[in-house]
């Protein structure tokens, strides 16, 4: 049985049934030894860019000619230094802040537009629907890579203008995936018996529709802020996202690559933050479908 199928089941039952859902939920979440780790290197991550200052005393934005390209372990440089004598570690930490921004903004955004209107089109159907999803089917006919460089090479570079030709290429597939998992539960017979009640559309979308369809959705809209922190940082490194000199991890990428030659392990920080981000994501929205795929 789905995880899909198993929420709408708990959701129409009594609350010690949600309860005893949830609990398993849980259960298996702590279970999951990868998920854990995964949400473990999240959280410190989260906490390392949030108090960035009391990790490193160094600007990120202060450089000297006379410390460039210091190797990892020069005292006071832990991490060494970049092409311009700049601390590594304090470009890293609160570069993570932007980086981290760029990916996760545009899938809230996203989420939200997204959602909205697929629900509305799977639960309205007719003229409505077919308006909504063949509206969106005309994104699909641009790959998401090439249609974020597009809108961002049109718009000019800047953060904002990163975060809009993201948000434009994550709102299609939450649109198709909330239409999709609506339209699936508009059928089933609880719905059905609330019309029959003479309940109305915001109430039976309130009450029966938005408590099975949100679990799918958010899973799936976690499993696209790897693909936002990637897509950011590719904007950001080909000159469409941020602008020097602040720090953020494509862009940080993009100005060391004339040194890979030379200091390889320098020049590759940045890409392994990346790395290890994205796949923590991933991973963490696959232990989270996983653990709500318990059998009723």
């Amino acid at each position: 049985m789905s995880a899909l199928v198993s929420k709408e089941t708990v959701e129409s039952s009594p609350p010690e049934i949600q309860e005893g859902y949830w609990q398993r939920v849980r259960h298996r979440l702590v279970r999951d030894k990868v998920t854990m780790l995964c949400l473990i290197v999240l959280a410190l991550m989260f906490l390392a860019i949030v108090f960035a200052p009391f990790i490193t005393s160094q600007s990120p934005f202060t450089g000297s000619m006379v410390h460039r390209l210091k190797p990892i372990g020069t005292p006071g440089h832990p991490l060494g230094t970049d092409e311009l004598g700049r601390d590594m570690l304090a470009r890293l930490v609160y570069g993570g802040r932007l980086s981290w921004f760029i990916g996760i903004m545009p899938v809230v955004i996203a989420f939200i537009i997204g959602s909205s209107l697929g629900i509305v089109a799977g639960f309205a159907g007719g003229w409505l629907n077919m308006l909504i999803m063949r509206t969106t089917d005309i994104f699909y006919a641009f790959p998401s890579v090439l249609l974020a460089v597009a809108v961002s090479g049109a718009l000019g570079p800047g953060i904002l203008n990163a975060i809009f030709a993201l948000t434009l290429v994550f709102i299609p597939p939450l649109i198709r995936i909330s239409e999709s998992t609506t339209a699936s539960i508009r059928a089933l017979d609880y719905v059905e018996a609330a019309r029959a009640t003479g309940a109305g559309a915001l109430t039976i979308i309130r009450v029966h529709v938005l408590p099975n369809v949100m679990g799918p959705i958010f899973i799936y809209a976690t499993g696209l802020i790897s693909v936002a922190m990637i897509l950011g940082a590719g904007l950001s490194f080909l000159g469409l996202g941020t602008r020097p000199p602040e720090p953020e991890w494509g862009l940080m990428l993009n100005t060391l690559r004339t040194v890979i030659y030379n200091k390889p392990l320098l020049a590759m920080l940045p890409g392994i933050c990346i790395f290890v981000t994205s796949v923590c994501f991933n991973m963490v929205s696959d232990g989270l479908r996983s653990a709500m795929d318990v059998k009723t």
